[in-house]
This record gives structure tokens, C-alpha cells and sequence, in this order.
């Protein structure tokens, strides 16, 4: 990823991280993007605080962050067509990060569960996930951002997320993947 410094185009609300309370960033704020996952965007500020832009608001950032908002807009789209499948949850699932950590919760190993039932028209899916710490402000923000792309999966009428910390995360969970991108291997 390019880490030239930009500025906002325009003012943004973002999500200040690790707290999760919004914040605006007046427009000609400079930031240096630190990632581009999931069709989010962090960023370092100028002041030197991490911020969560989201891909609606890739405008802000310029035409190059527009595209890839696209992009991963297209890709997901194209990935919630057709019959309901448990991997398509388990799919929308790898597309949430955590936005100081350049892995997907489920290559952290956060989600713990994944349930599907059948209910009239579609299914009813449940996800039991946690947090790699109790404390993160950000962990309503997560929770939310699963809701919204379990609910997103073709014949998903429901999506219930249950945050739980018992058992508690810790990096034995991750994926291999995971492990050798963060250097735990």
C-alpha cells in the first residue's frame, strides 16, 4: 500500500481507534493510510492518532481509495448472490478487521461459533466471537460490523452476535496465516 501522506477532500466523521468515538476530521486534514481492508480505511492523523474511515466515505481520501472502495464493493456483491451456503457467512466473516490489526477476525481466530437454522423465509444465523482484549472500544464497532455482513449473505433473515470473553482470547488462536503476516512465526 502507498503511504503517502494525503488530506481529507472533504470534512469526514471517522471512528477514533482504539476508542471507537466518532470524530470529524475537517477537510485538508493530512493522514498517511495505514491499511485497506474490508472496505474500511485506518489512518494515521497528523496528530499521530489512528482513525477508521469507511469505504462510503473513500471520497474523502481521493479517487484512488474511490476505486478500491469499489472494488471491494463488487467483489462483495458478486459474492452475496445466489442460494444460502454456510461458507458464504464464514466469507463475509473474513471481511471484517480489526482496523489496528491487518487480519481478518476470523484468521485472529475471534469467532468462536458460527449457527445457521432455518426460519420462514431464510435462515436465522448465530456468531459467538470475542475481542483479543476485553477493554477494546472498539468491539461495539466490530459487533456491528458483522451483524451487517452476516446480514448480507444471501438467506439471511436474522444475524445475532454474541460478544464473549470466556474463554478468553490469545494468539494460539490465529490462523498460520495470520501468525507468519503478524511475525508470531
Amino acid at each position: 500500500m502507498d503511504r503517502t501522506p494525503t488530506h481529507t477532500h472533504r470534512d469526514v466523521e471517522a471512528l477514533q481507534v482504539p476508542s471507537g468515538h466518532l470524530v470529524l476530521l475537517p477537510q485538508g486534514t493530512w493522514l498517511v493510510v495505514q491499511q485497506s481492508l474490508g472496505g474500511q480505511f485506518t489512518a494515521m492523523t497528523e496528530m499521530g492518532g489512528l482513525v477508521r474511515i469507511a469505504g462510503k466515505d473513500a471520497d474523502a481520501l481521493g479517487e484512488a481509495f474511490v476505486e478500491e472502495a469499489r472494488r471491494f464493493e463488487q467483489e462483495r456483491s458478486a459474492a452475496a448472490e445466489g442460494p444460502f451456503e454456510e461458507q458464504k457467512i464464514w466469507d463475509a466473516l473474513g471481511t471484517v478487521y480489526d482496523p489496528e490489526i491487518p487480519a481478518s477476525i476470523v484468521e485472529l481466530g475471534l469467532v468462536y461459533a458460527v449457527a445457521a437454522e432455518p426460519v420462514e423465509g431464510g435462515h436465522k444465523v448465530r456468531i459467538v466471537m470475542t475481542l483479543t482484549a476485553p477493554a477494546c472500544g472498539i468491539g461495539p464497532v466490530l459487533v456491528d460490523d458483522v451483524r451487517r455482513k452476516v446480514l448480507g449473505v444471501p438467506g439471511v433473515k436474522d444475524a445475532e452476535v454474541d460478544l464473549v470473553f470466556d474463554p478468553p482470547w490469545d494468539p494460539s488462536r490465529m490462523s498460520d496465516a495470520a501468525k507468519l503476516q503478524l511475525g508470531f512465526m
